[in-house]
């Protein structure tokens, strides 16, 4: 497995919920826009959907991002998954490459990506690999 980290910015845009909350949880439903900076220059786009508890610090968040560009040079994309909650005892993020969603040179790759704010900036590593497409 190979690693790659580089920076990213995000935009995020609300679009309204399929479903409303009940009076106690908040229901967000956003479209995200991002791009990568480094060793994997492209473009991010998907949909997010989290759900914010009445406990301040607590929340938990599913996406789906389609990332299209460049990775050490080879073209291509591929599918990850976000999933991620926050709460008393800490914040847990996992963040898979989708198996058999790479294309063209980008055919294969699995993995998977951890994002960090530091700073108001958004950080991104890629851990990868590229195998044989199933």
């Amino acid at each position: 497995m190979k690693k790659v980290v580089g920076e990213f910015d995000v935009e995020l845009k609300p679009i309204e919920p399929t479903f409303m909350a009940d009076d106690d949880n908040t229901v967000n439903r956003m479209t995200i826009d991002k791009t990568y900076k480094g060793d994997l220059t492209a473009s991010g786009k998907g949909e997010m959907l989290s759900v914010i508890t009445p406990v301040k610090g607590s929340a938990g968040y599913v996406a789906m991002e389609i990332i299209k560009g460049t990775l050490e040079g080879k073209r291509g994309a591929f599918v990850v998954q976000h999933s991620g909650i926050m709460g008393p005892s800490g914040e847990v993020l996992n963040i898979p490459i989708i198996p058999n969603s790479g294309s063209e040179e980008l055919s294969g790759i699995v993995g998977s990506m951890n994002i960090k704010l530091e700073n108001g900036k958004h950080f991104y590593e890629l851990e990868y690999g590229l195998q044989d497409a199933d």
